[in-house]
């Protein structure tokens, strides 16, 4: 019996003194960039619209800069050298030629 209680006491005391660490969860910021381009105008650029969003707030990027851009892979450098990552585009198209919507989703490590 007397050994139970040592040997009990021992795990429990190793078990309030062992540092647990639970997994880390990464947290992300999203963006998400709406472009209009004319149906078939290789990655020319008609209208960027970013709307005002919390994931904007104290970063380097805003929206004036990000609405001044004129190709799709000018965007895509802009973000890449700014450490947000691109995650996904849907795009919109009705028909042969009406603007193409879409919208691009960036993530960045909080």
């Amino acid at each position: 019996m007397k050994k139970f209680v040592t040997g009990l006491f021992f795990i429990l005391l190793f078990l309030f003194t062992e540092k647990t660490t639970a997994q880390d969860i990464p947290q992300y910021d999203y963006l998400e960039v709406i472009l209009v381009q004319k149906a078939n105008n290789q990655g020319k650029i008609k209208r960027i619209r970013v709307e005002e969003q919390s994931s904007l707030e104290g970063k380097l990027i805003t929206i004036d800069d990000l609405e001044e851009i004129k190709e799709t892979s000018t965007l895509l450098n802009y973000m890449n050298r700014a450490n947000w990552e691109f995650i996904d585009r849907q795009a919109v198209v009705s028909d042969n030629n009406d603007p193409v919507w879409m919208s691009y989703i960036f993530r960045k490590r909080k």
